[in-house]
């Protein structure tokens, strides 16, 4: 099917708001498609059985791909005709991601191929573009449904999902778009915010020809007020600068300009790339001011103890599953993780779609950025992990929303991490890696138990009985954190590795709770949890009950809980999957800030007050004001 013929120049629908440009033209829609269970490796001239007809970009095995079938396959075809307006420019086509390995044609031209299936890759495909006729996209997705040594996340292996894993997502999966670009242009930026300085850092690189004279004229804007406009050479085809701001000096004037949950201001970036009084290329984008780190046993946000409070995000949606329906569908999960109380997201086994993260910017809510993981460990599993985790903070590096790196999940991909020297290398090498490539963000090196290299040791224990979670990270009178963390083994596994003692950091609950609750005509298989809950007033209870214990913890820096919605078998979300409240979401506010609680129904317990919170305060006030 042919695609619009003009580009849009507007950024409502940009599938990369962060780094956008006014002349694109989405390839999303309807495509020819076909499976290809013999694995023959057609020419795209070859293709002439196509037997279906797909919606881009949603997995054939959605419903609204349009195909709907779960089966096993190992490889698909893609193909899509489309016109572009010819201009002195060049043409960059873009994925946002294909799972697992992609080949691209244009007009039968062999672009190129990629291999990892949440990251994005582009090709410039100027010079196989027919001048007088249409042009063709031809797509190859292999996706071997039983590899194991790929990162895969929550995709399942077997042919019915079971336990915690979800049906599989084959080819694309995200947005296919292109680009009008001239012959030298802005190939990317980085953003790095230096709040104790009240700078920000900027890193921008020029890809085509070298010309003398070329200038990058920058714009930093906030609620239309500039901030900085600056003018910079261009030295072999990059610049490299910090921008200074005037500091307000005063708090109150600070926190108007600092990014935060309660207040999420966002500046704006303007990039011009000029060559003697001539604009070549003009990319429009933003940053925040906003610093997020670890001082002993806090987390700190912009240089203050801030108590996370973060829900697990699985981003699956019942017809569309880790796709987005639409922007609104971002938009109203996230309204209503903030409702229920929670300041932010970790990402659960996923790279989410790049319009999560920008909704997640411009709304307030933390996010922490977590790499899918693979389910063996060998030389080929290590080999993809690294590839794609750079692949995943190259794309997400400038979002102020993530908070948190996490490479690994509960030792998943490196099995034996308690007692192999290899598999702990592993982990201590993706975390330092990650502080390589970006030293501003905490990194949890493997969030879950089993703890070697991290900045926070992130604990998962779906204990049911809020007294014995209190009592176990209580760390009053003479028990000390080394004591806690040395006795414990949550799933059975040591909370740190020997030889990495607690040095310090933050200590959090990253996951727990995982309370099942369904309608009690609910199929069984489709209610799986960590415990079971038979009335919606006994959910409630229970879930109050839970952060009631955990509000008294003195040892937290934060928590996640599990989870957010319903998923599939998964019956253990606050929200069903078509996101309704399973009880009162202002009730469910209360909790989750631990407003109210302390009824003292942990018999047997110590009853101190829940502790309060930097954040807090600021929160009710803002409430209170817009009541």
């Amino acid at each position: 099917m042919k695609a619009e013929a003009n580009l849009d120049e507007s950024g409502a629908n940009h599938p990369r708001k962060i780094f956008r440009r006014n002349k694109w033209k989405t390839l999303n829609g309807e495509w020819d498609f076909c499976f290809d269970n013999e694995q023959n490796f057609y020419t795209p001239n070859d293709i002439n059985r196509w037997t279906h007809k797909i919606n881009v970009p949603f997995a054939p095995e959605t419903k609204a791909s349009g195909i709907d079938d779960r089966n096993f396959h190992r490889r698909c075809w893609y193909q899509k005709s489309f016109t572009v307006s010819f201009t002195e420019s060049r043409t960059i086509l873009h994925f946002g991601a294909v799972d697992y390995f992609a080949n691209v044609w244009v007009n039968g031209h062999f672009l190129g191929s990629h291999e990892g299936g949440h990251t994005p890759f582009s090709f410039d495909i100027t010079n196989c573009l027919n001048r007088t006729e249409e042009q063709i996209v031809t797509v190859c997705a292999d996706d071997d449904p039983l590899d194991l040594t790929k990162p895969r996340g929550k995709q399942d292996w077997q042919k019915e999902p079971h336990s915690i894993w979800y049906p599989r997502t084959t080819g694309i999966w995200q947005s296919v778009w292109l680009e009008e670009v001239p012959e030298t242009y802005i190939q990317r930026c980085r953003c790095t915010p230096l709040l104790e300085r009240w700078e920000i850092g900027c890193e921008v690189f020029i890809a085509g020809p070298c010309k003398d004279g070329l200038e990058l004229r920058v714009i930093l804007s906030s609620k239309d007020q500039i901030l900085a406009r600056d003018r910079y050479e261009v030295i072999h085809n990059e610049v490299h600068r910090r921008i200074a701001m005037s500091d307000p000096g005063i708090d109150d004037f600070r926190n108007e300009l600092l990014w935060s949950p309660e207040k999420p201001t966002l500046i704006n970036v303007e990039l011009e790339l000029w060559c003697n009084n001539k604009r070549l290329d003009q990319v429009h984008s933003y940053t925040a001011l906003r610093s997020v780190s670890y001082n002993r046993d806090r987390f700190l946000l912009n240089g203050r103890p801030y108590y996370m409070r973060l829900v697990l995000d699985q981003g699956y949606w019942p017809d569309t599953f880790m796709t987005p329906p639409s922007e609104e569908a971002i938009i109203k999960d996230i309204e209503l993780i903030k409702a229920a109380g929670f300041n932010g997201v970790r990402k659960h086994q996923k790279v989410e779609d790049p319009n999560f993260l920008y909704w997640a910017d411009k709304m307030g809510l933390l996010v922490w950025g977590e790499m899918p993981s693979a389910y063996r460990f060998t030389q080929e599993s290590v080999e993809r992990l690294t590839r794609e985790w750079l692949e995943v903070l190259n794309r997400d590096v400038n979002h102020p929303c993530i908070v948190v790196w996490v490479p690994f999940n509960e030792s998943w991909g490196v099995p034996d991490l308690a007692e192999k020297i290899a598999h702990q290398s592993c982990v201590q090498a993706l975390y330092h890696l990650t502080k390589t490539i970006d030293p501003t963000r905490p990194c949890i090196g493997n969030d879950g138990w089993e703890s070697t290299a991290t900045d926070i040791v992130g604990i998962h224990d779906y204990d049911d009985q809020p007294e014995r979670l209190l009592k176990k990270y209580a760390t009053s009178g003479h028990t000390s954190v080394a004591e806690v963390l040395n006795k414990y083994r949550p799933g059975g596994r040591v909370i740190t590795v020997d030889g990495y003692a607690h040095r310090g950091q933050p200590v959090m609950l990253t996951e727990f709770g995982g309370i099942a609750f369904v309608e009690p005509d609910y199929e069984i298989t489709k209610s799986w949890g960590y415990s079971a809950a038979t009335t919606s007033q006994e959910f409630r209870r229970r879930y109050e009950a839970l952060m009631d214990s955990i509000h008294r913890i003195e040892l937290f820096a934060g928590y996640c809980y599990t989870q957010f919605t319903d998923t599939f078998q998964e019956a253990n979300g606050l929200f069903k999957a078509d996101r309704t409240p399973k009880f009162s979401i202002t009730a469910m506010a209360k909790a989750t800030r631990g407003i109210g609680l302390g009824r003292g129904e942990l018999t047997g317990v110590p009853q101190p007050p829940p502790i309060p919170h930097d954040n807090d305060a600021f929160e009710l006030n803002r409430d209170q004001n817009n009541q």
